[in-house]
């Protein structure tokens, strides 16, 4: 009997040793699988889209730096999309297609209605963060003011941007409504309504003459100015808004805090001005929700927003 529990012994300690080795295994496999897991997460992109703020060429190049400047903060790889239109990135956000996205005042509001997505960064102009809707006009046109051109907007052909543009549609909307000639785009007192798609296409448009009046972002005006691409001397402005609040960098509403820290630290550290003048910026700074709660009471006024 002696032997018999000796040996009975013998198999229970070879057991347990082969059961900790299993387990063992078990343990790195898991810890493999998890590890696995992790560097899969930081393998998917980070997708971010962008509105047509000019045009594409020029957006190219300064986006192709800023998925380099965005992956190296992020560790993982980032892919920039630039949309045809503003109604193309509200519905990648709002499906879920894009982590990120650089909205107009007014889209974010919407996308931010819809989806709980967050304004976390805005550029600066000159130190700050703010910008204007112009009315803008050819050099020798005889209208110096908005209320010349309400007097004679049954003569004129007027040039918005993009339909969902806070600078280029919104703002100069709303000033028009107040003046009782505009009230959509098949109701109003003009000779003829245009949306244009973009901010250049409108300043191009007024300094070849092809539209008599346009509505277009202030820092986006003044740096295609800057860069030679219209003739400031072949355009005038004859109306200019109150402040807005610069266009936000949003991130969607499930994004965690480390990720946005690390967007926000990537984003006011750029210098490049290939990258800040393509946004006519001249650098970036922290923004939140509440800096559009101006544009969401007129977004509200005007039935853009529920």
């Amino acid at each position: 009997m002696k032997h018999l529990f000796s040996f009975k012994n013998m198999l229970l300690a070879i057991f347990l040793v082969i059961l900790i080795f299993s387990l063992t295994a078990c343990g790195n496999n898991l810890d493999n699988d998890n590890s696995s897991e992790q560097n899969a997460v930081n393998e998917k992109p980070f997708k971010v889209g962008v509105i047509p703020a000019q045009n594409k060429g020029n957006m190219e190049r300064a986006m192709d730096k800023l998925e380099n400047v965005l992956a190296k903060a992020l560790d993982r790889p980032v892919e920039i999309n630039i949309y045809s239109d503003y109604q193309g990135v509200v519905l990648a956000m709002k499906y879920n297609k894009i982590d990120m996205a650089y909205l107009g005042p007014l889209t974010y509001v919407q996308v931010n209605n819809d989806t709980g997505a967050q304004a976390i960064v805005t550029q600066l102009i000159n130190g700050e963060p703010f910008y204007y809707s112009y009315i803008i006009v050819p050099k020798d046109s005889p209208l110096n003011s908005i209320d010349d051109l309400v007097a004679r907007s049954k003569e004129l052909n007027f040039a918005f941007g993009d339909i969902n543009s806070t600078s280029g549609s919104l703002i100069p909307s709303i000033q028009f409504k107040k003046l009782g000639v505009y009230i959509d785009q098949e109701n109003h007192k003009f000779k003829n309504i245009t949306f244009t798609g973009s901010h250049d296409i409108t300043a191009l448009a007024i300094q070849n003459k092809k539209y008599d009046a346009g509505a277009i972002d202030s820092a986006i005006f003044n740096q295609l100015v800057k860069d030679g691409k219209i003739d400031g001397e072949k355009i005038k402005v004859i109306w200019k808004s109150e402040k807005l609040f610069q266009y936000p960098w949003a991130v969607v509403k499930q994004t965690d805090s480390e990720t946005i820290k690390k967007v926000q630290n990537a984003f006011l550290s750029i210098k490049d001005p290939d990258i800040l003048d393509v946004f006519g910026a001249t650098g970036f700074t922290l923004a939140k929700d509440s800096d559009y709660d101006a544009i969401r009471k007129a977004a509200k006024e005007t039935g853009r927003l529920d």
